[in-house]
């Protein structure tokens, strides 16, 4: 542990070599996002496409491939090889500083389609999601934004041993009111600082 003193004499934003470990307030980031819907329209889609726009400058995001890609999860299938979409996303996870799920909730819980994802990354033989920095944004037509799926997601990801931010959380009510149905966008201006806010946040989470 390096004193104080030392600490005091780094300018800000530099860099600390300590062995052959760069630490640094503002190491670059990639972000990937898990999306738990299909519908072409989806409005959680319209929350994923603003990301990029609503993070860190230091900080990029990208889509991961559709969970849609995902054959049911049967274990005849794994014995045969897991299937390319799986083998992809895996890759693209363990590659990025951080996980952003996006995700609705259907029926007090999370996606069949989203779960389904999970089962077969969790078969890898390598875990994607093990110390993966992760973090959940859910939303929903209700006044409640989705809070169940997301505390639902969370007792999955405790098993693939993700670790998740619990704070700020995004939960997005009446969210059909917050998207531009022409356009596709996210337009609401609370909405949108309240996830950058949890974005900033999510950095500073994802560099300790």
């Amino acid at each position: 542990m390096f004193s104080m003193a030392f600490a005091a004499m780094v300018p800000h934003h530099a860099a600390i070599v300590i062995g052959d470990r760069i630490m640094s307030d503002h190491k670059p980031l990639h972000f990937v996002t898990l999306l738990g819907s299909l519908r072409k329209a989806s409005y959680h889609g319209a929350v994923v496409r603003a990301l990029p726009t609503l993070a860190p400058d230091d900080v990029t995001i990208e889509p991961l491939g559709s969970v849609g890609d995902f054959p049911l999860y049967n274990a005849d299938i794994q014995a045969v090889g897991f299937p390319a979409a799986v083998l992809a996303m895996g890759e693209a996870i363990a590659k990025a500083d951080g996980v952003i799920i996006v995700t609705p909730e259907y029926n007090y819980s999370v996606p069949g389609v989203l779960k389904n994802a999970l089962d077969w990354l969790s078969r890898l033989p390598t875990q994607p999601f093990a110390g993966k920095p992760t973090v959940i944004q859910t939303g929903s037509p209700g006044l409640v934004g989705g809070a169940r799926a997301q505390y639902h997601l969370r007792q999955s990801l405790v098993f693939l041993d993700a670790t998740v931010m619990n704070k700020p959380e995004v939960m997005i009510s009446q969210i059909m009111t917050k998207v531009d149905a022409a356009t596709g966008q996210l337009t609401d201006e609370a909405t949108r600082t309240f996830i950058s806010t949890q974005l900033t946040a999510f950095a500073s989470f994802a560099r300790r």
